[in-house]
């Protein structure tokens, strides 16, 4: 089984497939590589190296009860790509996973990534701006914030639309 061992010992299972241009892919919460598996083997197809990685906490990585933040998951993601030697790779992440490609890049910037596709993603900005008060009830705080500028702003942001 695939594994590396990031700096402070937890291991992290991962698939590697083919030759080519890699494309690693990051798995949303808390799902693991194995979600990837359909794309993969489409992209395996079409001449591309396909990673994926089970992150911290999820699947064949170990379980642990710590290191469970964005800054965590940017760390192990920055050990696979060096451990696999990663140059011109397309990042792909889903949900957690987005924002951990997101963390990656503002940590490591741009040097070896050569695109990143950030789909329906939990962005660590969502996390950073939340009152650390709230940060349990985040969704409350969302829904709060939004009701506070975008509702009284509605007629300027969407006019309203008569009836025909």
């Amino acid at each position: 089984m695939p594994i590396i061992r990031t700096k402070d010992g937890v291991e992290i299972f991962y698939k590697d497939w083919g030759s080519g241009q890699p494309i690693v892919f990051s798995h949303g919460w808390p799902l693991s590589a194995d979600d990837w598996d359909n794309q993969m083997l489409f992209f395996l197809g079409k001449g591309y190296r396909v990673i994926a990685h089970d992150r911290r906490g999820h699947g064949r990585s170990t379980q642990v009860a710590d290191g469970h933040d964005m800054d965590h998951y940017a760390d192990d993601l920055a050990a696979l790509t060096a451990h696999l030697g990663l140059k011109d790779a397309i990042h792909v992440g889903h949900s957690t996973g987005g924002g951990e490609v997101v963390r990656y890049l503002a940590r490591r910037g741009q040097q070896d990534v050569y695109k990143a596709a950030i789909i329906s993603a939990v962005p660590p900005l969502m996390v950073k701006t939340c009152p650390a008060t709230m940060r349990l009830g985040s969704a409350m705080w969302l829904a709060a914030t939004i009701a506070s500028t975008v509702v009284p702003n509605r007629a300027a942001i969407a006019p309203r639309v008569s009836p025909a």
